[in-house]
């Protein structure tokens, strides 16, 4: 065999240096609307909330808005006064964090700083030996708690799919959360559909944590709650849940689900100014609750294929729309989350590549704190695929990446070094900073292949679809994480009905 040169030795140390956790990057840079566009949503939501108002609020709702100066009209419209939704926004906390199971994984709300996660809530999932379509068990959501567990660029777990070999809604919110907090130590969001079921899922997070006020320090589970079922009407269940929430000090997601031209206007301006007056409703209701809640602002509006009616996930005019929705949040400087990476591809091929790619460079890029559904969804959301993780974590990391910001400083111009250089080596491989900054710099992705097309054939022409399927198998056979003790593990069991065997839990 022959030696190998000092060239090639330089490029092997850079091949093998160990990639280094990267901060969160600030964006917020990309700008669809204007300021006085904002100025001009901003005032039509308040509009309709103190004009129009929303339909179908329940007892606590009523009660509580109404106390704070609201009006509840006689066909049964909830009102919220200019003055009230203002004073919300006051008094709304920016200075929260999610946390995860250890600081590793916390998730800064604040500025316009970025993370991708899952989520989904999808009703099947792309089987991993057959590749077919099929309904979605607790041993797959589990399954996926575990493999988002490993990688670095998926920064949360949202609930990625429904259990369907659930038989009450009771079991499948408790077993659902269950099975993220077993799976991984990432930050899980998860949800609930009555407010009894809050308590339970509290109660089990107070358990884990040692305390309620240790929770609270450090909250590492937040409900996903879609309180409007637009056009401008309240989900009474879903808004008892909300604030049930609240008062338990759950942090809370405030999701509105719009669909541009079914259930809210064709026109951007229209959807914007009507998903913002139903989000800020439940920015409103949660703050009544709990002063000191930690509310996401959730508006997340969706663009309809107005020839079948169906979601267009993957569209530009998503992406774009999207955008807008995450500079409106930045408007109120709120923290805040949106969908996208949902791709209207069943598999992960090209087209899900570039629909993701578009939709979640332009959510990062406008500064949404949380992109859910950025990793792992198929099919418009219907279904979940373990390939597509893997390989939708390398996308993220190039994303990611491109939104850093870019250091200009005497030291990063290298005048000095490029002089030496030129009258030396006459290349920067061999340079300490290279070196240095490869680690920190860069992002290698670990399953989209740079090899030269000699050695690409010579390895059997892999895919990276048959790479992402072999990181995914490997995983799910391996990684089976500790993260519930035993003792609170067997006191869990005891209160709740979980349907997860122990035996699944852990390595065959």
């Amino acid at each position: 065999m022959e030696p190998k040169s000092s060239r090639q030795r330089r490029r092997a140390r850079v091949e093998a240096a160990p990639a280094e956790r990267r901060a969160a990057p600030v964006t917020g840079k990309m700008k669809p609307l204007s300021a006085d566009d904002m100025a001009l949503i901003n005032a039509a939501s308040l509009e309709l909330l103190e004009e129009t108002g929303l339909s179908n609020a329940p007892e606590p709702a009523q009660q509580a808005v109404v106390g704070c100066g609201g009006q509840l009209t006689n066909n049964g419209r909830l009102l919220f006064p200019r003055h009230l939704v203002e004073a919300a926004l006051v008094g709304l906390r920016r200075d929260f964090t999610l946390c995860g199971r250890n600081s590793d994984h916390d998730i800064e709300m604040t500025a316009a700083k970025v993370h991708t996660g899952s989520g989904g809530a999808s009703p099947m999932v792309v089987d991993l030996t057959t590749r077919e379509y099929r309904p979605a068990t607790l041993a797959d959501l589990y399954a996926a708690a575990r493999l988002v567990d490993t990688l670095d660029n998926i920064h949360f777990f949202s609930r990625s799919m429904i259990a369907r070999d659930m038989s009450t809604t009771r079991e499948l919110d408790i077993n659902t959360a269950y099975a993220a907090l077993a799976g991984t130590c990432k930050h899980v969001m998860t949800s609930a559909s009555e407010s009894e079921h809050v308590r339970d899922i509290a109660e089990m997070c107070f358990l884990l944590a040692g305390s309620q006020k240790v929770f609270q320090a450090r909250p590492f589970l937040s409900l996903n709650i879609n309180h409007v079922v637009p056009p401008l009407q309240f989900d009474a269940q879903a808004c008892d849940v909300l604030m049930t929430g609240a008062r338990l000090g759950l942090p809370v997601m405030v999701n509105t689900f719009g669909q541009m031209g079914a259930s809210s206007p064709v026109t951007i301006a229209g959807c914007l100014a009507q998903t913002n007056a139903e989000t800020l409703a439940g920015m409103v209701l949660a703050w009544i609750a709990n002063p000191d809640v930690m509310a996401i602002y959730g508006a997340r509006p969706m663009v309809t294929d107005l020839r079948s009616g169906g979601m267009a996930g993957g569209s530009g005019e998503q992406a774009i729309l999207t955008a807008a929705a995450s500079q409106m949040a930045q408007f109120y400087n709120l923290p805040n989350s949106t969908i996208a990476g949902a791709t209207d591809s069943k598999i992960a091929d090209a087209q899900a590549g570039y629909e993701k790619a578009l939709s979640v460079t332009m959510a990062v890029q406008a500064g949404a704190n949380l992109v859910t559904q950025a990793a792992g969804t198929q099919a418009g959301l219907m279904a979940t695929s373990f390939e597509a993780y893997v390989i939708d974590n390398d996308m993220l990391g190039a994303i990611l990446s491109a939104a850093s910001p870019i250091e200009v400083t005497t030291k990063t111009l290298a005048v000095d070094v490029i002089a030496q250089t030129v009258q030396g080596e006459g290349h920067f491989l061999g340079h300490p900073d290279t070196y240095a900054r490869m680690k920190s710099d860069f992002v290698y992705p670990a399953h989209a292949d740079r090899q030269p097309p000699d050695t690409w054939l010579a390895n059997g022409a892999p895919t990276i679809n048959s790479a992402a399927r072999l990181t995914a198998e490997t995983t799910l056979a391996t990684h089976f994480p500790s993260y519930i003790p035993a003792a609170i593990d067997q006191e869990l069991r005891a209160r709740f009905d979980i349907r997860l065997p122990e035996e699944r839990m852990r390595r065959p």
